[in-house]
């Protein structure tokens, strides 16, 4: 904890995110945007602050993460995994409620690779006999 802030990296398919955690008023900053502009969909914004309402700290914590890759979905998934590592490395006691929701655990389900000789990664072209 440099400067009395926390950072984590938090990853879901191929988004990445940076992720800083201050004491603070609640404000979240994306890209150097207010949350509210980056994720205009109330899903994004809601994912988000789901550690914070797993451990009632919500307005307790700056944060400020940079992230790349990925979708929106994806992005709000990876920014809400590095908030949960920052507030685990500030409080371990805050471990057992993000760990029972499951924002503990990295989803690493990625995409399926396409395979040789097929249409995609598991759509078989479809088989005639004659």
């Amino acid at each position: 904890m440099k400067d009395n802030r926390t950072y984590a990296t938090g990853k879901r398919k191929t988004a990445i995110a940076r992720v800083w955690v201050t004491p603070g008023s609640g404000k979240i900053t994306v890209n150097k945007r207010e949350v509210e502009d980056y994720f205009p969909r109330a899903t994004g914004q809601m994912v988000i602050k789901q550690p914070f309402e797993a451990t009632s700290t919500l307005g307790a914590y700056d944060v400020w993460a940079t992230v790349r890759g990925g979708g929106q979905s994806s992005q709000a998934t990876a920014i809400r995994h590095g908030i949960t590592k920052c507030l685990i490395e500030r409080e371990p006691s805050l471990r057992p409620p993000l760990k029972a929701a499951g924002y503990v655990t990295r989803d690493s389900r990625k995409k399926e690779r396409k395979k040789p000789g097929q249409r995609g990664a598991r759509a078989l072209f479809q088989f005639s006999k004659r």
